[in-house]
């Protein structure tokens, strides 16, 4: 029995220049550096013999494809990607790139969140993907304007208190 997966939505193609520039990183550094050490260690375990009980050349394998899946994964994407690295001309509304500061209008708590494209998430900074349900919702809005949004904790009432676009 196969392993057949639906196909993944496609995922917009926004990219701010640093994300851009990062991903490019990533790509010279897997192939220029990574993927040459694991090759080489993979020879030198299987030198040393028998493979079937070998762990260290089993590793290796399993190290290699992944290192080529991340490879090939980035070299088709890279070319996609549209990079923004311009402001909007109306810079109190939420495109993408904004810096958006919210407040929970039930508990007054502020948040503040970052619109960036989908290969640049990052929970910790407060960083999320354009076609998160969230920045969804948030597209096209102004300061002031209240919106609720249905998150995985439930219905959500806030305000937008505030958007600016940083500089890369």
């Amino acid at each position: 029995m196969g392993r057949w997966r639906p196909p993944a939505e496609k995922s917009t193609a926004l990219i701010t220049r640093a994300g851009h520039d990062r991903l490019k990183a990533e790509l010279d550094e897997l192939w220029r550096i990574k993927r040459p050490e694991v090759v080489k260690a993979l020879a030198a375990a299987a030198a040393e013999g028998d493979r079937s009980e070998n762990a260290e050349y089993t590793y290796r394998k399993k190290q290699l494809g992944e290192i080529d899946r991340r490879v090939r994964y980035l070299s088709k994407r890279l070319p996609d990607l549209k990079i923004v690295d311009t402001a909007p001309s109306d810079r109190e509304a939420v495109f993408f790139g904004a810096q958006v500061e919210l407040e929970n209008i039930a508990s007054g708590d502020t948040v503040h969140y970052r619109i960036v494209g989908p290969d640049e998430t990052d929970a910790k900074r407060g960083w999320i993907s354009i076609d998160a349900p969230l920045a969804r919702v948030l597209l096209k809005k102004h300061i002031d304007d209240e919106f609720e949004v249905q998150l995985p904790s439930g219905t959500e009432h806030f305000a937008i208190i505030g958007v600016s676009y940083p500089a890369e």
